[in-house]
């Protein structure tokens, strides 16, 4: 393992409008727990110094709730300007850390310490800019597919709708599973644009920006099968805790 500490970001700032509740969606409850308790499990499987977490809606809830885990520091986002943007918050409480940081989404109630302590060792052993955990999916219809050359190193991530009809015959799908090299996350924040139809800013185009800085860059398929089940929807909800059943 390296010697490098690792710190943690997780993105907690959302409303979650198509959960039919009124709270913060990191706060909705999964077999009787928030949803973001889940992921602060799996990250004890990593030997994390601190863990932001980025709050914006009712961050008040999410501060109260989280208040036993004292390892936890909170980034408030005022405007809610997308993933990237969320990451660009923390940059006065990150910008001296020498270390890598894990960003991780607040409401993967599936994610695995296992996973985690993998892509880890594989980011160590490599020494890597950027590591990003993938899936081969079975259906990967509306999720960013993972180009690689004819060799299989990473290129980078193309979204379905820019993805071309041989893209997105790709079964390999970005989960929003990333660890950087701290210092090289941080020197990019200000290359993260809104050039999208949504005028926000993505985490998913700081790969393409490291390996154009000549930066090693991967992608590893180490997330199991029910790390890609996400909580968009009530329905969704439903699929996930009667998996979590399945799967103590």
């Amino acid at each position: 393992m390296s010697s490098r500490e690792k710190i943690a970001i997780v993105l907690a700032a959302g409303q979650g409008t198509r959960m039919d509740s009124e709270l913060p969606k990191v706060l909705v409850p999964a077999c009787e727990r928030p949803l973001i308790e889940y992921v602060l499990d799996a990250l004890d499987a990593v030997d994390t110094k601190r863990v932001y977490v980025v709050v914006g809606y009712r961050s008040d809830e999410v501060r109260k709730t989280l208040a036993p885990h004292k390892q936890i520091r909170y980034v408030e986002q005022t405007e809610r300007l997308g993933t990237g943007h969320a990451v660009k918050v923390c940059r006065n409480e990150i910008e001296n850390f020498k270390g890598d940081a894990l960003v991780l989404t607040g409401d993967s109630p599936m994610m695995r310490g296992d996973t985690l302590k993998k892509m880890v060792e594989h980011f160590d052993a490599n020494d890597l800019s950027c590591l990003l955990g993938s899936i081969h999916s079975d259906d990967p219809h509306g999720l960013g597919r993972i180009v690689r050359d004819a060799e299989g190193n990473f290129t980078g991530i193309v979204e379905e709708k820019d993805a071309t009809e041989e893209q997105r015959k790709i079964t390999e799908v970005n989960m929003s599973y990333y660890l950087f090299r701290c210092p090289d996350l941080v020197g990019i924040l200000e290359d993260l644009k809104q050039t999208n139809k949504q005028k926000e800013y993505y985490i998913t185009d700081a790969p393409a920006i490291l390996l154009s800085q000549g930066k090693k860059v991967d992608a590893i398929p180490v997330l199991q099968p029910s790390e890609a089940l996400g909580v968009n929807t009530m329905e969704q909800l439903k699929i996930v805790e009667e998996a979590m059943r399945r799967e103590p």
